[in-house]
Order: structure tokens, then sequence, then C-alpha cells
């Protein structure tokens, strides 16, 4: 997974070459929220108007770790 910023700079095997060519990866990202849902399959998640992530988002599930710590 890389920034898709950095796709244009990308050196890489040929057997990587093929793979993207069959669509076998295509990881680039925007954001990191996008890389999280990559790496975890779960939604980064999005503050609602009181700065609370939904539970079942990665960002949510930190939010309660870091609750219970203080």
């Amino acid at each position: 997974m890389i920034p898709s910023s950095n796709v244009k700079n990308l050196v890489l095997r040929k057997d990587v070459v093929e793979a993207i060519e069959k669509n076998s990866f295509t990881y680039s990202v925007r954001t990191i929220e996008e890389g999280i849902q990559v790496l975890t399959g779960l939604k980064a998640g999005k503050p609602d108007s009181d700065y609370c992530y939904p539970e079942d988002s990665i960002f949510g599930k930190v939010q309660e770790k870091l609750k219970k710590k203080s």
C-alpha cells in the first residue's frame, strides 16, 4: 500500500507490474482513513457533531479504549 501521489514514481519488478495489470492487487490510498480500511477491513469512522466516532469503526474502538484509560 502506498500513497496514490507516489504511484507515478514507482519502479516495480515485471511480475508485480503484471499482477497490477491483471487487477491482482491495486492498493494505492489517498488518506490514512482509506489505508486503515484496506488493512483492517473496517471503516476508520467519521466523528459526529460531538466528535464521537461510531462504535463499530476503528477510530470508535480507539476512542473507547482511550476513555477507559483516563
